[in-house]
C-alpha cells in the first residue's frame, strides 16, 4: 500500500509504504494511522484509490480479488469515507498506474495507450487520448484463456497463472527471484507475446507500456517479447511499440491524481 497526500493537485508529498494487509480491518487501521498524522493540516477534499480486483457496478467494494481475499466484498468506499472524512473513488489498481503512464510516464504523448502490468497478477487498461477507457467491470487482460486444451498444467488455466508471479510460485513452487532456469523465463515470454498479441487485435494501441516486478526487474526479456510478437502477429503490417513503465512504485499515485484533475476533482 502506497498513501500520500497532495496540496496542489500537481504534485505530491512523499508517499508512506505499507505491507498490504490481507486483513481488511488491518488495513482499515493503518488509514486511520495516516489520517491521524495529516488532518492538522486541513480537511481532505477528495480521496481516490487503487484497488487489485475487480470493483462492483457502483465501485464500492472488491467483488473479485485472487490475491486479496480477505478484502472481497467488505465495504471499501463506506470505511474508507468515514474514516477519512471526504469523498472516496475507487478505481482498479492496474488502471490508476496506467493512467499514470500515459499521462506521465512512457506512454505520454500517445492516443491511445494499453498498460499491461506483470507482478503478483496480470493487469491491464486502455486509456485514449488521457482517460480510462470505459467499461462495465474494467479490464482483466490477466484472465484470458491461452490454452485451451490444459497441456500446460493439465487443466484450463489463463494467462496470469502462465506468467504472473503467483502463477510463477502454482507452477514450480517458488518465487519469480528463485528461478535461474532461463527456459522458464523464455516460456513466459512467449506466452505474453500471445497474451499481447490478443490485446493489440482487440485494442489497437499506439503503444503498449509494459510494468510490474516480473518486468522492472528484468525477469521477463521485453525484447524477447517483442521477437515473438513480430512472428505471430500476421494481421497488422506491424507490431505497436513497446517500453517499459517509467514511473517505478509510485505510477498509481501519479495515475490517482491524473485522475482527478481530469474530473475536475483536484485535492
Amino acid at each position: 500500500m502506497r498513501i500520500t497526500t497532495s496540496f496542489d493537485g500537481v504534485t505530491f508529498e512523499e508517499p508512506q509504504v505499507y505491507s498490504t494487509p490481507q486483513i481488511f480491518d488491518d488495513s482499515m487501521q493503518i488509514f486511520d494511522e495516516y489520517y491521524s498524522k495529516i488532518k492538522e493540516k486541513g480537511p481532505l477534499a477528495k480521496v481516490v484509490g487503487g484497488l487489485p480486483g475487480v470493483l462492483d457496478k457502483k465501485k464500492e467494494y472488491l467483488v473479485s480479488a485472487p490475491n486479496l481475499l480477505g478484502w472481497r466484498g467488505k465495504p471499501i468506499k463506506t470505511e474508507l469515507e468515514t474514516r477519512l472524512h471526504a469523498p472516496v473513488i475507487l478505481e482498479n489498481d492496474a488502471s490508476l498506474v496506467g493512467l499514470g503512464e500515459a499521462t506521465k510516464g512512457a506512454g505520454s504523448g500517445f492516443k491511445i495507450v494499453a498498460y499491461i502490468t506483470i507482478s503478483t497478477g496480470l493487469g491491464g487498461v486502455r486509456i485514449v487520448e488521457g482517460r480510462l477507457d470505459e467499461s462495465i467491470y474494467g479490464f482483466e487482460p490477466g484472465h484470458q484463456y491461452i490454452d485451451m486444451s490444459g497441456t500446460v498444467t493439465g487443466k484450463l488455466v489463463d494467462l496470469e497463472v502462465l506468467v504472473s508471479g503467483s502463477g510463477i510460485m502454482f507452477r514450480y513452487g517458488k518465487m519469480a527471484s528463485e528461478i535461474t532456469d532461463p527456459k522458464v523465463w523464455e516460456e513466459a515470454s512467449r506466452y505474453l507475446a500471445f497474451g499481447l498479441h490478443n490485446t493489440i487485435v482487440h485494442w489497437s494501441p499506439d503503444i503498449i507500456v509494459l510494468g510490474g516486478g516480473l518486468i522492472l526487474n528484468g525477469f521477463i526479456d521485453i525484447e524477447k517479447v517483442k521477437k515473438e510478437l513480430k512472428e505471430i502477429l500476421k494481421i497488422y503490417p506491424e507490431i505497436p511499440e513497446i517500453r517499459k513503465a517509467s514511473l517505478g512504485d509510485y505510477g498509481g499515485l501519479h495515475g490517482g491524481l491524473s485522475y482527478l484533475k481530469l474530473t475536475s476533482q483536484v485535492l
